[in-house]
């Protein structure tokens, strides 16, 4: 299939490798020549503008930094300018608001569209082992898959146009509430003159298993390796969870849902991300 990626970050240009590596032909767009370049060398043929890109191809796949962005690129450089017929697939995080409508225009000018935030960070894009929840009609989910599949482990229908980004904020907003609930846990049993490897092996085996004590340990040293054992660096950076707090905010004031520990979450993570937003969010343990 040809495929045109547009958005060659730390993310997508690891996923556009991938889809290469699963046999697609890829058109490759980004305002960085840095990353074009990599692209190149990773068997992209590569484009300066996104609408010579989109040229001719039966798939679209976007990775993009905010929902402003998202928006100026399908209603410049996409829709009208991708075939007619062509599937889109927005993997970017964004506003659920801005995700349904970029979907009703893709829609109304012809096209099938999905909403497909990924969760797995670098690591992940780059091993293809990311997974993605999906919004869209099963029509064009179902063509969207196929796509996605030879980026991911798990490709997860979440529902219509915009569930997608739903659960990723809702999931990201449990990640963060989690992760400093179980550092805030592993730093008190070390005050309190418990070894923390000790309680890693207790409390991972007992009622307080969770994915951020389980296999992302935020301790130096402790239980798996994780971003913590390399200074935090890598893993995935403090500045995307916090826009993905307050994405999680903004769509929990829209539909008046009570979220308490989410916006202790996110001030918590605004005050740490001052001077610490290129760390990993782990690194919160810091503050403690």
């Amino acid at each position: 299939m040809k495929i045109a990626f547009i958005g060659l970050g730390n993310m997508g240009g690891g996923m556009a490798a991938n889809l290469v590596k699963a046999g697609h032909e890829v058109n490759a767009f980004d305002l960085s020549e840095e990353a074009l370049a990599t692209a190149r060398d990773n068997g992209c043929a590569t484009f300066t503008d996104a609408a010579e890109a989109v040229e001719g191809v039966e798939g679209v796949v976007t990775m993009l930094p905010n929902g402003g962005i998202v928006k100026s690129v399908y209603e410049a450089s996409v829709i009208s300018h991708a075939p007619e017929g062509a599937v889109l697939l927005d993997c970017s995080t964004i506003d659920v608001a801005t995700a349904k409508d970029v979907i009703a225009k893709a829609e109304a000018a012809g096209y099938d569209m999905v909403d497909a935030p990924v969760s797995g960070g670098i690591a992940a894009a780059n091993g293809g082992t990311l997974t993605f929840m999906v919004g869209g009609t099963d029509k064009a989910f179902k063509r969207a898959e196929e796509i996605l599949q030879a980026m991911g482990k798990a490709v997860i229908h979440a529902g219509d146009a915009g569930a997608g980004q739903t659960a990723k904020i809702c999931n990201n907003m449990l990640l963060a509430i989690t992760m400093i609930g179980t550092t805030e846990a592993m730093t008190m049993a070390e005050k309190l003159g418990l070894d923390p490897q000790k309680f890693y092996e207790i409390s991972s085996q007992s009622s307080g298993y969770c994915w951020p004590l389980n296999a992302y340990t935020p301790m130096p040293g402790v239980g798996v390796e994780s971003p913590a054992d390399n200074g935090y660096a890598g893993g995935f950076a403090t500045a995307l969870m916090l826009k993905d707090l307050r994405l999680a905010m903004e769509a929990a004031g829209s539909v008046n849902a009570k979220t308490a520990l989410g916006q202790h979450a996110t001030e918590i993570y605004e005050a740490f991300a001052e001077k610490n937003g290129g760390l990993d969010f782990s690194a919160v343990i810091k503050t403690l």
